[in-house]
C-alpha cells in the first residue's frame, strides 16, 4: 500500500537510498512522511524517510557518541530529492511519553517502508503510553505552519494544507486514539471537505499558489481547525498523562539485552 505511494523510480530510489544506510544502522522502523503520507503529493515533492534506529549498547556506553543518536541525509539521486533522517530509539521513546508527534506517526503511522518483527512488538506499547500530551506538539507545531503561511502572504497551498493536515491528524488522535496522517481521509469526517480543492491545487505543483479569493476565504477558516484540536482535547478518550511507561522501558532495555 505505502509503496503505491510512489512511482516505480521513486520507490527504486528510495530503496537503493535505504539499503545504503542499512548497512550503516539497524533501522526499527523507515515510514514515508512529507506531502506522500499526507495525501497530496505532487511530481515534484521529495521523498520523506523518516527512521528510527537501535544504536548498539556498547556505542552508547563511549564516552564520544558522535554520530549515534541522528543521522540525516539530503541529496538529489537520479532526479528524484531524498530528505532521509533517522533518530536513535532511547530519545525516540522518551519523546513519545512527552506527546512528540513526529516520533509517534514514525511508530504508529500506516505508511511503513520497512518494519522490523520487534516493531510489532512494542507497537501496543506505544498506544498504551498516549497521552493529552500530544495537544502540546500538534498545536504547536500548526501554528509553526501558520506562522510560515503567513509569510508567503498567505499563498502557498503546501503551508496551508501543513496547517490542516496537523491539527487534523492531531484531533484524531485525541478523539479516537489513532494516528492518522492523510489529509484526505480526515477532512471530511472533520468538516474540511473544501478541502479537496486545496489538494487539487497542491497536486499541481510543490510551489503552486493560491488564488487571491481561495487564500481570502481560508484565512477565515484555518482558526476553526485550532478550535477543533483545542476542543479535542477537553474530549480525548486519553489520560492527561501517559500510562504503562515502565512497560515501554522494560521492552527497550530487552531489546538491548538480546539484540546488542
Amino acid at each position: 500500500m505505502t509503496h503505491s505511494l510512489m512511482t516505480e523510480h521513486q520507490a527504486r530510489v528510495a530503496n537503493a537510498a535505504l539499503d545504503e544506510e542499512s548497512t550503516r544502522r539497524w533501522h526499527l522502523v523507515v515510514s514515508l512522511s512529507g506531502a506522500h503520507a499526507y495525501g497530496f503529493p505532487s511530481p515534484d515533492s521529495d521523498l520523506d524517510l523518516k527512521c528510527i534506529h537501535v544504536t548498539p549498547t556498547a556505542h552508547l556506553l563511549r564516552l564520544e557518541q558522535r554520530g549515534s543518536a541522528n543521522a540525516e541525509r539530503l541529496e538529489v539521486v537520479d532526479g528524484v530529492e531524498v530528505d532521509y533522517s533517522s533518530n536513535e530509539l532511547g530519545p525516540v521513546l522518551f519523546g513519545v511519553l512527552q506527546g512528540n508527534g513526529n516520533y509517534l506517526e514514525r511508530l504508529l503511522g500506516a505508511h511503513t517502508l520497512r518494519g522490523s518483527p520487534e516493531l510489532e512488538a512494542v507497537r501496543p506499547l506505544v498506544r498504551g503510553v498516549l497521552s493529552r500530551r500530544l495537544h502540546r506538539h500538534y498545536r504547536g507545531f500548526a501554528h509553526g505552519q501558520l506562522r510560515e503561511w503567513e509569510k508567503t502572504g498567505f499563498r502557498s497551498t503546501k503551508k496551508l494544507l501543513y496547517v490542516l493536515r496537523t491539527t487534523l491528524t492531531g484531533t484524531h488522535a485525541l478523539l479516537t486514539g489513532e494516528v492518522e496522517t492523510d489529509l484526505t481521509a480526515l477532512m471530511d469526517r472533520y468538516g474540511f471537505s473544501e478541502a479537496g480543492e486545496l489538494v487539487s491545487w497542491k497536486r499541481r505543483g510543490e510551489r503552486s499558489e493560491l488564488p487571491e479569493a481561495l487564500s481570502e476565504h481560508w484565512r477565515g477558516q484555518v482558526e476553526r481547525a485550532f478550535e477543533r484540536l483545542d476542543s479535542a482535547r477537553e474530549n480525548s478518550v486519553l489520560p492527561e498523562d501517559p500510562q504503562g511507561a515502565e512497560a515501554l522501558e522494560a521492552w527497550l532495555l530487552e531489546l538491548r539485552r538480546s539484540r546488542f
